[in-house]
């Protein structure tokens, strides 16, 4: 879908006039199942999910597996990104289909900004995935020490 190319190669000034024309694009998926917010966030286009924000994008929308944008900004890394989703107020305990989340994919993935992002804006250290896995035991299980001394 054009949208959704659009957004990967971060053309604003036409993302927003296809947003004008056709606010249900909002709500759209393209064919991976990538609502434009989780796309936007996972090509670190910053500008272009604060705008979607603002015109309505669902927050919390999930892809195929159950992922939002805070989780795929969690193992991506990019700390601006999960501060202006938090912002908007993302859900920090939001779990995909395997029961990660976000925190969980910080510490799989040894993204130790974002760990301490979402511990100090309280989200929750002691769920588990589907593996009976909590965030620290993700992050011990990866050697990732800070991490998993952080999430302790």
């Amino acid at each position: 879908m054009k949208f959704f190319n659009l957004i990967r190669s971060g053309n604003f000034e036409e993302i927003k006039k296809l947003v004008k024309e056709d606010p249900s694009l909002l709500s759209k998926t393209d064919e991976k199942g990538f609502p434009p917010l989780i796309m936007a966030c996972y090509v670190d286009q910053q500008e272009i999910a604060a705008y979607l924000l603002e015109s309505g994008a669902e927050i919390d929308a999930r892809d195929a597996a159950g992922n939002t944008a805070l989780m795929g900004v969690s193992f991506k890394g990019n700390l601006e990104v999960a501060e202006l989703l938090i912002d908007n107020g993302a859900n920090l305990d939001a779990q995909n289909n395997q029961g990660a989340t976000a925190l969980i994919f910080s510490a799989m993935f040894n993204q130790k900004a974002i760990a301490k992002l979402l511990m100090e804006k309280g989200a929750d250290k002691s769920i588990k995935d589907a593996h009976g896995k909590t965030a620290s035991e993700h992050a011990a299980f990866k050697g990732f020490e800070e991490i998993k001394e952080l999430l302790s």
